[in-house]
């Protein structure tokens, strides 16, 4: 039997393969291999959980944002009809502060018409009178001056009277 060198690589291979296991080497890389799994099944659980942890936190953040939202939403609304509100509060108090003045306007102007229209006749009484007087004195005796003195006054009282009502 001739030993070739196919032998010696078959008998170099079996020596090697028992040296492996002899020194437990697959063992060795077995358990390495397990410990890389289960390192890699820890950094996956950690990862989850950080990502299950960050999907609360950002819907925790969204429900925060859509609350803050809506509150000022409802602030934006709430401060619009406050000032529709205001501006008509203030138009309303312009509108009768005007009529108000309007109003007051109309009756200083009356009373100063009233007052002018007394001021003339009491003016043109007095002149009538007066004339009257320089008529009467240059122009009739005295009884009957007198008599129509007095019978005129009268007559001014009445009509006087009657204009104050």
């Amino acid at each position: 039997m001739a030993l070739d060198a196919t032998f010696w690589v078959a008998v170099s291979f079996i020596i090697f393969i028992g040296g492996l296991i002899y020194l437990k080497v697959p063992q060795k890389i077995n358990e390495l291999l397990n410990k890389l799994i289960l390192d890699i099944k820890n950094e996956i659980d950690e990862s989850e959980k950080l990502r299950t942890e960050a999907k609360i936190l950002l819907d925790n953040a969204q429900k925060k944002l859509n609350t803050a939202q809506s509150v000022s939403k409802e602030i934006l609304d709430q401060a619009r009809k406050d000032s529709d509100r205001i501006i008509i509060e203030l138009n309303d108090k312009f509108h009768k502060s005007s009529e108000i003045k309007k109003n007051s306007a109309q009756t200083k102007i009356a009373q100063m018409k009233n007052a002018a229209i007394k001021e003339i006749k009491n003016t043109s009484v007095k002149i009538a009178v007066d004339s009257v007087k320089k008529i009467i004195g240059t122009s009739v005796d005295k009884s009957k001056l007198d008599n129509l003195f007095e019978k005129n006054l009268d007559e001014t009282k009445a009509e006087l009277k009657k204009i104050n009502l």
